[in-house]
Formats: structure tokens, sequence, C-alpha cells
């Protein structure tokens, strides 16, 4: 399998796509002045104790405060408060834990005011990003990872993959860890670990190790709510977690990103440090590639496959329903054969998805009926290997006596939601707008006005790519007469996104000018 990954960037945002042998099925949207990423790790303030739910709500300095249930203190936590008071008073003088004096860990029945006092500092890290009106949610249980390793402290266990089949392996690494990870550190051994050196093994440890001590140095001196650890930026991250060999390309527009990831690739993997590429045209990265037309026929509550079968999604409070149809162009020769073959081509299409969405919580499938238990097992076996390439925890029921299959599935981002169908922002959807031949005369006189309050600006205007083609047609065409009406040269890119008649003018560090 073929992966490619495609990042957008602008001055507000960052666009990530996933494409496996082309096909887009992870796309991620990062903002810039995002604060609060899955795995950052602040020390916060308990702000109320709520016994009735069993939790906590703590300012880490989000508008909402954060929300810490009981489940989510983890057993160390007496040790984990002790080891902040102790480093905020100056009388820890090591950030190891070999010489730590532990206390007892909590029982899992407590109640979460008889382990926290209210308005009382504590170290925490972001389980689940803000989502809806809610504020993130957190953890005490403490992790700092890596690629091929995951560093957890106040522990000792040793954890390793599932995916790392060889019981050879998995004792190999097992011991390796065990020999070289500090007293009352605990390890999670990732699948990428499988094979490599003990070198690289202690190498990335060690800096984990160096993560840790930075917190301890800070806590030293400032006040909560602060951010101690920043989780590494979306593009890093997904590299960290998900490259392989079968990586074939990834490329930006950005040229300080791409500077940015070859540093970082040459830290985690030298050798494929070669495939990151910068992107020069003009032209979007995301149409050239492709990207921009898969999201319009992606998202939606109606996708269609290749068979012409299609999937109708529907999002409620309680879940998402996914009903599997047919569609007219499906071969109806055998009707059990036909369900099979839309149902399993549904499967594949449904994982995609859920991981292009970011779906979480119950997922309730409307298969087509099928009567016969072997394609009723084959469809689950199908739907299983499909979810076994998502990164998020999920789980798969078989088809319960009405055909309903149930999916749950982790949820710790907002859901990906892009609106693809596009209403005319003139007419508002009344089907009646200025008439599109005064769209030149507009721009002209706008043209006008920019040049005559800003004379030295290098502009670039964004049009329909319609209209672009107008304005770059013949030699003689458009852009030649402004260039010597105006005395400088407009650059003209194309917009899918724009409606045919809209148009933005951009300066030369890429921000908008606005004249209304």
């Amino acid at each position: 399998m073929e992966k490619e990954l495609i990042i957008n960037s602008s001055p507000s945002k960052v666009e990530v796509a996933l494409l496996e042998d082309g096909k887009l099925v992870e796309l991620h949207q990062q903002k810039t002045s995002n604060k609060f990423v899955v795995g950052d790790i602040f020390l916060g303030r308990v702000q109320k104790l709520m016994p009735s739910l069993n939790a906590a709500f703590v300012d880490i300095g989000h508008r909402k405060d954060a929300f810490l249930h009981y489940t989510d203190l983890g057993p160390p936590l007496r040790s984990l408060q002790k080891w902040v008071a102790q480093v905020r008073k100056g009388t820890l003088h090591n950030h190891l834990l070999d010489h730590f004096d532990f206390e007892g860990e909590i029982i899992k029945t407590g109640k979460i005011n008889q382990v926290l006092n209210k308005k009382s500092p504590i170290l925490v890290q972001v389980l689940k990003e803000p989502i809806s009106t809610k504020g993130p949610r957190l953890s005490c249980e403490l992790t700092i990872p890596g690629r091929f390793l995951v560093l957890i402290p106040f522990s000792n266990a040793i954890s390793i993959s599932k995916k790392i089949a060889s019981a050879e392996e998995r004792s190999r690494l097992k011991t390796l860890i065990n020999s070289i990870r500090p007293k009352n550190f605990g390890v999670i051994i990732r699948t990428a670990s499988e094979g490599k050196k003990t070198a690289d093994l202690h190498v990335e440890l060690m800096e984990l190790v160096e993560k840790w001590k930075n917190i301890y140095q800070q806590l030293k001196t400032v006040d909560p709510p602060i951010k101690l650890l920043s989780e590494i930026g979306k593009t890093n991250s997904i590299l960290r977690d998900m490259l392989t060999t079968s990586f074939n390309r990834i490329i930006t527009n950005d040229k300080a990103l791409e500077e940015s990831l070859r540093t970082y690739m040459k830290q985690i993997a030298p050798d494929q440090a070669k495939i990151i590429a910068h992107y020069k045209s003009a032209k979007p990265i995301f149409d050239t590639m492709g990207v921009n037309k898969q999201i319009k026929s992606s998202f939606g509550k109606t996708s269609t496959m290749k068979s012409g079968a299609y999937l109708v999604i529907e999002h409620t409070e309680a879940m998402h329903v996914i009903d599997v149809n047919s569609g007219p162009k499906v071969q109806r020769t055998n009707q059990e054969e036909a369900a099979l073959a839309v149902n399993l081509e549904s499967a594949k299409e449904i994982a995609r998805q859920l991981r292009l969405r970011d779906l979480g919580g119950l997922i309730v499938v409307d298969f087509i009926d099928m009567k016969k238990h072997e394609n009723r097992v084959k469809l689950l076996t199908t739907m299983r290997e499909a979810m076994s390439q998502d990164r998020a925890q999920n789980a798969v029921l078989p088809l319960s006596k009405f055909g309903l299959m149930q999916i749950t599935r982790q949820r710790v981002r907002p859901e990906v939601k892009i609106e693809v169908q596009e209403q005319c922002s003139t007419c508002g959807g009344s089907g009646k707008m200025t008439a599109s031949i005064l769209v030149t005369d507009e721009i002209e006189r706008d043209l006008e006005f920019i040049f005559n309050n800003m004379p030295n600006v290098k502009l670039s205007l964004s049009v329909h790519p319609f209209l672009a083609a107008y304005f770059k047609k013949g030699i003689l065409g458009r852009k030649w007469k402004w260039y010597k009406k105006y005395k400088n040269w407009i650059k003209i890119k194309e917009d899918h996104d724009l409606p045919l008649i809209k148009y933005k003018f951009y300066d030369d560090k890429d921000e908008e000018i606005r004249l209304t």
C-alpha cells in the first residue's frame, strides 16, 4: 500500500491529507492558534469539585474549565501530587524518581473529594480536545510519546504493542527496555520499535526522559495555569505515529514546514528524508493533488461508491446511523450475491468514512439483508479487517437478528465536518443574482481603489477557474491591460471554492485585503 501525505499550509491553519493508494482516508485540520492539543501537559488548578459527577473541573487556561473524572486520575495520583508539591517547594533536586518515596495508590471506587482539594495545583494531560461547548478532558496518567517508545512516569510496567507478533522479538524488546529504563518509569513499546537496535531505542528513551526533566525544571518557577509540554505539531505527530516504508511521498506548499519536516525526519528515519518535497506551483496544492475533488465527493449526507451503491450517513445526539443502499446500477442476477457484493464494498467505504470524518461514539450500520450465515460472517471479517487500519480504538460487533451492525470508535477530537453543497453567496439560494457580465467592472473598480490607496502593493487576485481562464486568455488579455494601466503585475489564482462571480484580493503576505 502506497501512502502520500499532502500538507496545505496557510497563515491561519495547516491541513493534512493522508492518501492510501491515491484514496483520501484521513483529513486533519489544525489552527495555528490551537493551544489545547491531545498530549499537551499542563500545570492546572482545581476550580470545582463535583461529588455528584465524581469529577473535578480544572483551569488550564481554556475559556471553559477542563473536565477531570476520578477514573482518569490514575492509581499513583498521590505520588504525582507529592512530587509536584516537593518540586515547587524546591526540596527535590533531581528529575529522576529512583530515590523518590512513593505514596499508596488510590482505590478505584474512591470519591473525588477524598483525593483532591479545591484551588490546589495539579499536573494534567489533555485526553480529548475541546469539542463543541465542552472544555478539554484531562488525565493525570501522564505519558510522553516518542516514535518507538512511550514513557510513563510513576510506573514500572513494560507493555508491548499487540501488533508485534513474534514471541522472540517481544521477549528481546522487553529484556532490552527493562535494562535501560530509569527506575520508576514505565514504558510502552510501540509497533515501530520492532527490529530496532539498542542504540536507537536508548537514544529515544533519553530524549523522552529529557522532556520529563524540562517539566521538572519549569515546575520550580511557574504558576498555574500554564502549558509545560507541547505535543509536536499535527504533521510531525502523524509522521511519528504512522511512518512506515510504504510512505512514498510527503509534499507541502510551505518551505519552512518542509525544512522542519526534513529535520524531524532525519531524526526519526534518515533514510526516508528524500521523500519530502516542496510544492512550488501557484495552483492550490489540494487542487493539483486531487484532494479537494475527493473532499467534495466524500463528505455530505450521501457517499456514492464505484459500483453505484451508496451510503446515507445521518447524525443524531446519541449516535451516527449509516444506511447501505444498492442503487439502480447494481446487477441483480442473484439477490444474495448482489447483497454480499454491495455489503463488502460498503464495509471498506464505511471504515474509510469513519477515519475521514473522525466519527466517534456509537455507529449503527443497516446493511442489506443477507440470509446465508457464511455471508454474514464474511461481512463481519471484512469490516474488522477494514477497521484494523484505523488508529483510533474501535470495536465491531456481529450483525444482529435485524441485520444491524454496531461499531464503537474512540473520539478524542471534534468531528470533521465539511459542507460540500454550495449555496450561491450572492442570491442566498433565491436563484437570482447580479448579472455575471458586470463582475469584471466590479473588479476594475476595486483594483483602482486598491492601487490609489496602496500603490506599491504586490497584489494577487483569487477567482473561480472560469474567470481565471477569461482573464488570462490571449496575448492582450485582461491581466496585460491591467499591467499597462496600473504599472503593477497582478497574479491571478484559481480557487475552486469561490462562487463564479466572487473574488478576493491578497497582498504579498497572503493576507486578504478586505474592501468592505
